[in-house]
């Protein structure tokens, strides 16, 4: 039986790896369809939260998954072939990939794969380029996953295309309350464990933080009447140190949305996207805050004179 199941598997992906012939489409499968009836409601609906095409989830999950027959899909939920990193707290399935026995993440419901895939693209710093992309740009969206490493695959992005549109995924895109998501928008974000403020902080009592991650590094984002002080403060820890991990002094204003960093940056950005495009207003300062990176890094990997000033279209090292 399982040897069954892994040569129907590979039949699938097979078929998913065959290009167009000259003059003619893929052949749909039946089982595709069928997990793209069961499962295009949940797209959408991670598409109206999360501001990702339901186009470009449920072609992964068909591509990632086998339409929901491989290993990780059957025993752990697993439709997109997330694996565990770091920070994963919950179930575990190890399976051969790029190599022998990966960690992969495991869910109690396939419900909870679809939100996971949404959040893992929404809270890591390297994506954060496809959230200004047209939303009903799937092709720039699959082309995009894989410049930005989601896959090692070198077609990955034109396999995607191609199941869109054999498919035609990209109808379930056109829903109605659905627009371009801002940069850093309904980030993943992990609860900072806050005693409860005495009387003498009642200004700032149930000032409750929440903590994103990018690059390995905890940080927060910074509300409209913030300041270094209540932050340090609100997260137990020294000022002086607030500021060095940050690289500013005490006199630096900040403003809503600004990222503040709670650990040490690192000498550069995460894997993934390795370089960065300069836009209208940047400073290295606010692109070495993006990435988690030191500023210094930054200036150090493009070989740059103190005096240099960020033009609109430069183009940045920001990883080795």
């Amino acid at each position: 039986m399982k040897l069954y199941i892994r040569l129907f598997i590979t039949f699938i992906l097979f078929i998913v790896n065959i290009g167009y012939t000259q003059g003619q489409k893929q052949t749909r499968l039946p089982s595709f369809e069928e997990y793209i009836h069961k499962y295009k409601d949940l797209a959408i609906r991670q598409q109206k939260e999360y501001k990702i095409p339901a186009s470009i989830t449920l072609a992964q999950g068909l591509l990632e998954s086998g339409a929901g027959n491989s290993r990780l899909a059957r025993k752990g939920n697993n439709h997109f072939g997330i694996k565990c990193k770091d920070e994963w707290r919950g179930g575990r399935i190890y399976h051969d990939d790029d190599e022998k026995d990966e960690c992969f993440r495991t869910y109690k419901t396939v419900e909870e794969s679809y939100t996971d895939h949404s959040l893992f693209l929404s809270k890591r710093k390297y994506y954060v380029s496809l959230f200004e992309l047209d939303i009903y740009d799937y092709k720039r969206w699959a082309h995009g996953l894989q410049k930005c490493g989601y896959a090692t695959d070198k077609s990955y992005g034109e396999k995607l295309v191609r199941l869109i549109e054999t498919y035609e995924l990209h109808k379930y895109d056109k829903t109605k309350g659905i627009e371009k998501r801002t940069i850093r928008d309904d980030i993943y974000e992990i609860k900072l464990n806050i005693p409860e403020y005495n009387k003498n902080h009642s200004e700032i009592t149930n000032r409750r933080r929440r903590i994103h991650e990018t690059n390995g590094i905890h940080y927060i984002t910074a509300r409209a009447d913030d300041s270094y002080e209540i932050i340090a403060y609100d997260a137990g820890m020294k000022l002086k140190r607030l500021l060095k991990y940050n690289e500013v002094t005490k006199e630096h204003k900040l403003k809503s949305e600004d990222i503040v960093y709670l650990q040490r940056k690192k000498k550069q950005a995460s894997k993934g996207c390795s370089t960065h495009i300069v836009k209208e207003g940047e400073s290295l300062y606010a692109i070495s805050q993006l990435y988690g990176m030191k500023l210094k890094s930054i200036y150090k990997l493009n070989k740059l004179k103190y005096d240099y000033t960020p033009k609109p279209g430069d183009i940045l090292k920001v990883r080795r």
